[in-house]
């Protein structure tokens, strides 16, 4: 009797989600994606049980941190969309966990995890012309990095040349609360390369969940600072077109 009734909880509760309208809410639904397929061709998942929290963004994240060299603070959760909030997703993929996959499309980036789960973070991508795809490897990874931007951009902006100085590896900006890459950068090299892309903070986080960059992933500090904990130099990362 009990098994019956709690069958039929289950399909009222399935029956009353809305219908998901693409990969964003398949995420979430993955289970009633039945058509929906990841990046690697796996279908929707059977039925998840109930997760508390699950699939709820935890807005206290983005708090202010302490305990780092300079300030990250509080952010101003009415300039991002609440989509691009950090939050644990079934994500359906043939990626092993602990791989970085980056839907530059949606503007997501999810850490792979096991049983079919994701840790999803919202992210700015590169516009128009700007964009790339392929798989990379974190070859480095810095706190508060100093930023030594392409000649090529230098030329595109020749206006940021005057908060640039001369650092140890050319010309540059140092580390710190105006620099554009943020509290944390992972740099992304394919074999012995340096793809010049990189996945980091900013001091813009009004620009997350859109295609604004000149190529490389930015993410809200706090969430630029937790992947870094978990994503350690070697990590493989899928970036889609």
């Amino acid at each position: 009797m009990f098994n019956r009734v709690a069958s039929v909880l289950m399909f009222v509760v399935a029956a009353s989600l809305p219908n998901p309208a693409g990969a964003q809410d398949c995420d979430r639904f993955a289970w009633q994606c039945q058509g929906y397929s990841g990046p690697s061709g796996q279908r929707g998942m059977s039925m998840p049980g109930f997760d508390t929290g699950f699939g709820q963004p935890n807005t206290a994240v983005y708090s202010a941190m302490g305990g780092e060299p300079f300030p990250v603070s509080a952010v101003s959760l009415t300039e991002i969309d609440p989509t691009f909030y950090r939050q644990t997703v079934y994500y359906g993929t043939g990626e092993a966990p602990g791989t970085i996959v980056i839907d530059t499309r949606n503007h997501f980036l999810y850490l792979v995890q096991a049983n079919g789960r994701a840790l999803r973070y919202g992210v700015g991508v590169g516009r128009e012309g700007f964009g790339w795809s392929g798989v990379a490897t974190i070859q480095e990874k810095r706190e508060w990095p100093d930023w030594y931007p392409p000649k090529e951009m230098i030329e595109r902006q020749p206006e940021i040349r005057r908060k640039m100085s001369e650092l140890q590896s050319g010309l540059g900006m140092h580390g710190g609360p105006g620099n554009p890459l943020g509290a944390r950068a992972m740099y992304l090299w394919q074999g012995n390369k340096d793809t010049l892309f990189r996945i980091h903070g900013t001091v813009e986080p009004w620009t997350i969940g859109k295609s604004v960059s000149s190529g490389c992933i930015r993410m809200i500090n706090q969430d630029a600072i937790d992947l870094y904990q978990r994503a350690p130099v070697g990590t493989k990362v899928v970036v889609l077109n």
